[in-house]
């Protein structure tokens, strides 16, 4: 290494002390740039339009998403109104949940609105929409994203998917673990395993409650469901 720095110091005097061997180096780079001058130009060109075409496209995704944010202020309005047809499925005049989840599919507001059409789908009783919209949420805020979980759970619960319905809550619970949150999830899990008489898998849910969020209000309960479910684990052996 200590060589070739003073090799490459020795070369650096030439040039700076030799005008001629700078003017051969000069000489080479130029003839260099000459003989790859279509390479160089269509290399200059591709970086160029990388560049260009990245500002174009986040101007273009900020404005979808401001078009979109427009777009749903009416059908979040008749969703928190409990006008859940409209909500989905519009008014006539202004674009739907559903409408905005699918067309602005890439932005923020749109991955939202898939959330809102989730929920409404959950309460109208098309679970198996819901589920598929609520997979489609994706949010880096853990509360959102654990309570979008919890809410396929909650679809496909109402499907008879005891097994399915309890690994959400328990990915719901497990998402960022906190003690305000996780053993609401665990209570479901434990109850969507014992709904598919899994009273083992149910056990071992409520005694995560009782030995990991030990201040919870779920303590309680979760201790007498214990109980009655390792009875009824005991009496399917």
């Amino acid at each position: 290494m200590a060589k070739e720095t003073v090799k490459n110091h020795s070369e650096f005097e030439e040039l700076v002390e030799n005008p001629d061997a700078l003017a051969d180096r000069l000489s080479q780079s130029e003839d260099f740039v000459k003989k790859n001058k279509s390479k160089l130009l269509g290399i200059f060109i591709a970086i160029a339009a990388v560049i260009v075409g990245g500002f174009l496209y986040y101007n273009y995704r900020s404005t979808q998403n401001v078009e979109a944010q427009n777009a749903m202020f009416q059908a979040v309005y008749y969703f928190e109104a409990d006008s859940l047809s409209k909500a989905l499925n519009g008014d006539g005049q202004n674009a739907s949940l559903l409408e905005i989840a699918d067309e602005y599919s890439s932005t923020d507001a749109g991955n939202l609105a898939n959330f809102y059409a989730g929920v409404a789908l959950l309460k109208q009783g098309q679970y198996a929409e819901a589920v598929e919209r609520l997979e489609n949420f994706k949010s880096d805020d853990y509360l959102l994203q654990a309570r979008a979980y919890s809410l396929t759970g909650d679809a496909l619960l109402e499907q008879g998917k005891h097994k399915e319905a309890a690994d959400m809550y328990k990915k719901a619970a497990n998402h960022n673990a906190n003690p305000f949150f996780s053993p609401q999830y665990l209570m479901k899990a434990g109850i969507a395993y014992e709904a598919g008489n899994n009273y083992s898998a149910a056990a071992e849910v409520y005694d995560q409650i009782i030995k990991e969020y030990v201040a919870s209000s779920e303590v309680t309960d979760a201790k007498k469901y214990k109980a009655r479910a390792e009875l009824l684990a005991g009496g399917n052996n």
